[in-house]
């Protein structure tokens, strides 16, 4: 059950179809079922989840304790929702960056955004490293005409081929903060802080082993965030997010970089408006009691549509 304090609110329990648009599919595949809640009509998170399948591998939430060998954010960031619920109910949670849909339907912090993911069912999970936003009081137009990249690069093969491409470019600057023997000593530079990547009005987000996870607070500052379309989501939803209206689209091969960032130095009015965008698709995490409801909906909804409910 949901806790009274939650219950007593009207719209506690309305669970909606998400309509089509960005990020969501229709047909071939079980439904994306979502929680609406009113507040401005902004926030809608989407929970994914097969229909009442077999209970082969799930097993006892009354078995979710902290013990050696147990990663502590997912933990506790999963403990702070399933200790409102029955230690009988059946659950799966697979941890760290997933990237492929389990076999059984699972509590998830990442999850592929294309295909049939309706087996990986999202909570807020690590969210000490992936929910940081920041405080940016720098406009754009006072900003650096350049982007900056500081990404790890370590058996991410994809951000490597950035680094190739644009280290030393005039356009970005780019390396990375740990020297590593495989890559030239020269793309190694100083640490930076996250706030120093504000003076720049270009930030790349490139993902990682799944999603990037700097894309959260690049999107809740005065600068844009510049990407590939992403192919991973977690709570926040990556997959909702609209190319030229949240962020700066560029190719999978980031090839055209520097020619969208001129496109956006020359139209700074644009580049406001996605700016403006961005942080209105932010402010929906930012309301921490009901962030709170829309989990425990989730859970609610993983174990009403496990058959369980």
């Amino acid at each position: 059950m949901v806790p009274a304090e939650f219950r007593a609110l009207p719209y506690a329990e309305t669970v909606v179809a998400v309509p089509s648009g960005p990020g969501t599919r229709r047909g071939g595949t079980p439904p994306r079922l979502g929680v609406h809640l009113p507040a401005g009509g902004l926030l809608q998170q989407t929970v994914a989840c097969a229909c009442a399948p077999p209970r082969e591998g799930l097993r006892p939430l009354g078995d979710h304790k902290f013990r050696r060998g147990v990663k502590t954010a997912y933990f506790f960031d999963t403990y702070e929702f399933t200790r409102w619920f029955s230690d009988r109910l059946l659950w799966n949670t697979v941890p760290g960056d997933v990237t492929t849909v389990p076999d059984v339907p699972s509590i998830v912090k990442s999850r592929p955004i294309c295909g049939d993911n309706a087996n990986s069912v999202l909570l807020n999970l690590d969210k000490v490293r992936h929910f940081i936003f920041l405080r940016d009081d720098i406009p754009f137009r006072k900003k650096s005409d350049k982007a900056i990249f500081r990404l790890a690069i370590t058996r991410r093969p994809h951000r490597e081929r950035f680094m190739r491409m644009y280290f030393g470019s005039e356009c970005c600057d780019a390396g990375i903060s740990t020297p590593r023997p495989e890559y030239p000593p020269e793309w190694t530079k100083p640490h930076i802080s996250m706030y120093d990547h504000l003076n720049y009005k270009f930030i790349l987000a490139i993902e990682g082993y799944d999603v990037a996870t700097n894309l959260k607070w690049i999107m809740s500052s005065n600068s844009l965030a510049v990407m590939p379309r992403p192919t991973y989501e977690t709570w926040f939803m990556e997959g909702t997010l609209i190319p030229g209206y949240h962020y700066v689209e560029i190719r999978p091969d980031y090839s055209d970089l520097e020619e969208r960032m001129r496109y956006y130095i020359e139209h700074p009015d644009e580049a406001e408006a996605i700016i403006a965008h961005a942080h209105e698709y932010v402010a929906q995490f930012r309301d921490r009691r009901r962030e709170k409801i829309i989990s425990l909906l989730v859970l609610q909804n993983y174990f009403r549509r496990t058959g369980q409910r």
